[in-house]
């Protein structure tokens, strides 16, 4: 049976990715381990590897394309003993097999018109009361269930369709081997709460989305009256002016000032680095005063907090973060 490969979740904060360069190509044969592609996350650019073996069927996502959503199919691998071209031609259908198992579901007018039919023929034979059709619709929606009497699932998908009091016998899954995954919960969940909470919602974000493109209709106006040139930003600085942008809006500023005179501590790192020399190792003016930074933490506890809501967190442990550039843009590693 076909496998289909989906953008995967390569960092906790990942949404979404850029695929940026494909490492094989179709008809490529590739086993369990080997680098299939690379990925640019709101992090950095990572490899991403194949769990089973089998042939690269066929391509869904080309390279270069941003705004991969995670789980979304981006490859089709043929397994062993599969015709590559056929598990090729083969995609299309595994895509739409998932569809209509999960419409029926919810609409019930959808599944009459295609028992109308079965009954017919039934009542003909028995030639009772025709109260006896409903089964027949579970009988033929028991195939899925026997398929999956050991329901193949995700353990993220058991815990999130368990939260959301999903059945998961009544999903068809769309990962590999008909695995259900968190796609396919989110589906589920999706489609029942979309006819409700739509025309609350739509107003909602009709009116959030204004906000943010009144920061973006500005660079229009400008650019017919200014000349300039478009860069393309990175998954890494897009998130770097994102999360700039949201410490600016959600964390209180202050901004305190004093003269000190550093001879002493530029005496103190001298005999330091006198006696870290063989050891090849040469502290900085910055590495003494993360240092004071975080004793000073320490020695004013109140200093040391976090706004959590209705509480406030006071921290016994000093975690300073220090901004670092790199090629890609700003890392903040926590020290």
């Amino acid at each position: 049976m076909p496998i289909e490969l989906k953008m995967p979740a390569l960092s906790p904060t990942m949404e979404e990715g850029t695929l940026a360069k494909w490492l094989v190509k179709e008809g490529d044969k590739v086993a369990s381990g080997d680098i299939l592609a690379e990925i640019e996350t709101d992090k950095a650019t990572m490899e991403f590897e194949a769990v089973d073996e089998g042939t690269v069927a066929k391509i869904l996502v080309a390279e270069g394309t941003d705004g991969v959503k995670v789980g979304a199919p981006i490859a089709i691998i043929a397994g062993e003993g599969e015709d590559a071209s056929s598990a090729a031609s083969a995609a299309p259908r595994a895509d739409a097999g998932p569809m209509p198992p999960r419409a029926p579901a919810a609409p019930k007018a959808d599944a009459t018109p295609k028992t109308a039919p079965t009954p017919s023929p039934e009542v003909k034979g028995y030639g009772t009361t025709p109260t006896e059709t409903p089964p027949a619709p579970a009988q033929a929606a028991a195939p899925a269930r026997s398929d999956g009497d050991r329901i193949k699932a995700s353990p993220l998908a058991r815990r999130l369709a368990q939260a959301q009091n999903i059945d998961l016998s009544s999903l068809q899954g769309t990962g590999p081997g008909g695995r259900i995954v968190r796609a396919d919960i989110d589906a589920a969940a999706g489609r029942a709460p979309a006819a409700a909470p739509q025309p609350t919602a739509a107003p909602q974000q009709a009116a959030a989305a204004p906000a943010p493109q009144t920061h973006l209709v500005m660079p229009g106006a400008i650019e017919q009256a200014i000349p300039h040139e478009a860069i393309k930003l990175s998954n890494v600085r897009k998130t770097i002016a994102r999360r700039l942008s949201e410490s600016k809006q959600q964390i209180p500023h202050i901004y305190l000032t004093v003269d000190v005179q550093l001879d002493a501590l530029l005496k103190l790192r001298s005999e330091l680095n006198a006696g870290l020399a063989s050891r090849n190792v040469k502290l900085s003016v910055n590495d003494l005063l993360i240092k004071a930074l975080a004793q000073a933490l320490i020695a004013v506890p109140e200093c040391n907090v976090a706004f959590a809501g209705d509480q406030m967190l006071k921290y016994s442990r000093a975690d300073i973060s220090v901004a670092v550039s790199v090629p890609a843009g700003l890392i903040t590693p926590i020290i």
